[in-house]
């Protein structure tokens, strides 16, 4: 991207966040699994989207589930950023950035999504570990399920959930990036 259309997406950032216009902000950024998309609301981090996702459709499915005012932003990103970088060369063990659980939704999904995000960098769990702390020890492919369609993965680490035995599971970023955190953590 040249600097000048960089300058201008932020100039137009900044006017939409002045005037209470932006909604939701997005940016591409580069990292060892490949292209990510973040987007956030004011709240915090509302999405991650893995390079194996079209990030167009995220964007549509941004802007029709929370708001039309999708508006690409990267300097609001740069905080997430560093913590991204850090966190793939081994020196972030905890992320702070502030976390939007809107797509979460509510009741069991939503609680095994913020179980989840307790689990301490380099440890496992397992899918019916999570069930029986969200309050159904008996719902763990409902558990799987609702892992599989975290929104804000990494950040929020379902990939620190393996099956039972202690098998991979499933992951939305695909096996090999599932397997590539759990080595990066120590945790396989």
């Amino acid at each position: 991207m040249t600097t000048l259309k960089t300058d201008l997406l932020e100039q137009f950032a900044q006017r939409a966040e002045a005037e209470g216009l932006l909604d939701v902000a997005y940016a591409e950024v580069d990292s060892p699994l490949g292209k990510l998309l973040l987007a956030s609301t004011p709240k915090g981090i509302v999405r991650v989207g893995f390079h194996n996702e079209n990030h167009e459709d995220v964007l549509e499915e941004l802007s029709a589930r929370l708001s039309p005012r999708v508006i690409e932003a990267p300097a609001k990103f740069d905080a997430v950023r560093r913590e991204l970088d850090e966190y793939f060369e081994g020196r972030l063990h905890k992320f702070t950035a502030k976390l939007d659980w809107t797509l979460t939704g509510n009741g069991f999904r939503h609680e095994v999504l913020k179980y989840t995000a307790k689990i301490p960098y380099g440890r496992t769990s397992t899918y019916m570990e999570m069930a029986t702390k969200a309050g159904n020890r008996k719902a763990y492919r409902a558990a799987g399920n609702a892992l599989g369609s975290n929104p804000i993965p990494v950040i929020v680490p379902c990939h620190r959930v393996l099956a039972t035995g202690g098998g991979l599971g499933g992951y939305g970023g695909g096996l090999d990036v599932k397997e590539r955190l759990l080595q990066l953590e120590g945790a396989l």
